[in-house]
Order: structure tokens, then sequence, then C-alpha cells
């Protein structure tokens, strides 16, 4: 049985771990936002060189678009391994999914068909511009990766209501991603929001893009939850709180004695037969 010590040195060498897993990110990301800027400075200079007409310069755009975006969610990853404050604002999630439905398009490839449902009455979320474009990216390419035939990819949104824990309910925003892909079995979901877990061979995934989804969505206050069976594709459910839900679902929460906010912003983990929520 593990003592009070086992475990006391298990917590000190995981936070050791990731503080060294820190610093690695925070190089490899400062490297890698000068190469953008490399990139996003030689787009420009074909912009200017190429005539408005001319049928190269959606292309040169798109190069601009893309390099920025990404330059964007570098900021996003040194903010998190230098634990700085995110800059959360107003947003529709149906305004960052079609901003980024060119770019989808081309990083699915042409035997992917990319589909939308996206509510008419969505409400607004608050939240860092960067960390939605993070999990609409890493949820559509995980769906990408797991229809290696090809398939069709759904992006839907919804409003809804959640219950978190001391019988606290508020108004949330679903974003669904439905893929007609391979599935999961039972294992690969109860792991699926760890860390380096991938499934796929050696250097075509770091395992890391379902467990950056589940910590913006932890760090907001949300929720996340698979649904998924081997051979049936997979439906993955991020819920967001309503801007205009947030102060309500607080005051609630202590109008019925909870004390501790953690208690609040953090589900319950169950696992069912095909479906694991967090």
């Amino acid at each position: 049985m593990d003592t009070a010590d086992d475990r006391a040195n298990q917590h000190l060498g995981e936070a050791q771990r990731m503080e060294a897993i820190g610093r690695l990110v925070s190089g490899v990301a400062h490297d890698f936002n000068n190469l953008l800027t490399g990139i996003v400075l030689c787009a420009d200079l074909l912009l200017a060189g190429l005539e408005k007409g001319s049928p190269l310069r959606r292309y040169a755009e798109e190069i601009r678009t893309a390099s920025a975006r990404s330059a964007e969610m570098i900021q996003q990853l040194l903010a998190v391994a230098r634990q700085r404050a995110d800059e959360p604002t107003l947003l529709s999630l149906n305004d960052a999914i079609a901003g980024l439905q060119n770019l989808l398009a081309r990083l699915l490839g042409e035997n992917v068909e990319l589909r939308t449902e996206l509510a008419d009455d969505l409400r607004m979320v608050r939240i860092d511009p960067a960390q939605v474009q993070q999990i609409i990216l890493n949820l559509a390419l995980n769906a990408r990766d797991a229809m290696p035939d090809g398939g069709q990819i759904t992006l839907s949104t919804r409003n809804c209501q959640a219950r978190l824990r001391k019988d606290c309910t508020c108004g949330f925003i679903e974003l669904e991603v439905r893929d007609t892909g391979c599935g999961m079995d039972a294992e690969t979901r109860s792991r699926a929001f760890e860390p380096f877990f991938t499934t796929k061979e050696t250097g075509k995934g770091t395992g890391l893009g379902l467990t950056t989804v589940y910590g913006i969505v932890k760090k907001k206050r949300g929720t996340i939850e698979i649904k998924s069976k081997a051979g049936s594709g997979t439906r993955v459910m991020v819920r967001l709180p309503a801007a205009d839900s947030q102060p309500r679902t607080f005051e609630a929460a202590r109008d019925r004695g909870t004390t501790s906010e953690q208690e609040v912003q953090q589900p319950e983990i169950q696992t069912q037969e095909g479906r694991t929520s967090v």
C-alpha cells in the first residue's frame, strides 16, 4: 500500500516533470513563433507583388491568415507554459467556426466532408479566441485521423442546460464534433484525456490534442463528453457556460452553501458503456 511519503514523492515527481515539459514547450514555441513571423512577412511581400485579380492572391492570403492564427495559438501556448492569464472576450462559437472553415477544409483533405449545423439563436461565451480555435482544430483533426479512408465530420452548436455539483444548473453552449470514423473502445475512452496517450503510430500523434481541449474546458468551468464505440464513430461534446449565466450560477451555488468555487467548477467524472464525460 502506498504511504503518504510515496504519494508525496509521486506528486513531486509529476510536478518536476510538468515543469520540465513547460520549459521545453516554451523554448519550442518561441522558436516556432520566429519561423511563423518569417512566413507572415513573406506572405505580405507576395501580396504586395500580386495584382488584385491574380488567381494566386487567394492562396497568399490563406497562407498569411493561417500563419497569423498559428502565431496566436503559439502565444496561447506560451501563456499556458508561463502561467499567464488569458484574454477572454465575448464571442459566438458560430463565428469562430465560420472563421476556420476554409482552413479546416484544407487541413481535413478532399476525402473528408465537413458539415455544419449551427443554432441560429446561439448564446455568447466569454473565452480567449485562441482557445476556441484550439478546441475546434484539435477536435476536428482528431476526427480526421480516425477516418484514414475518408468520411464525414459535422460541427454543430446548440444552447443547453447542464447540472454541476451541489445541484447547480446553468445555461451552456454546446459544441459537438461528430465523425464517421473507427470509434473508440472502452479502454481508449477511459484514457482519452491523458497527456501523451495516443493510438496513432509513432511520429503521427503527440497525444496532447484532447488533453489541451480538456485543460481549456476545465479552466472555463465547462464539461467535455465522449460518446463512442469501436466501429461506430465518435461524438465529442464540449459545453461552455453561457456568458450571461455564469454570475447567476455561482450566486446560486453560494446560496446552497457551497463554500469552495472548485466544487462548482469541476463536474464529476463518469464512465459508462460507450461514454466518457468530464
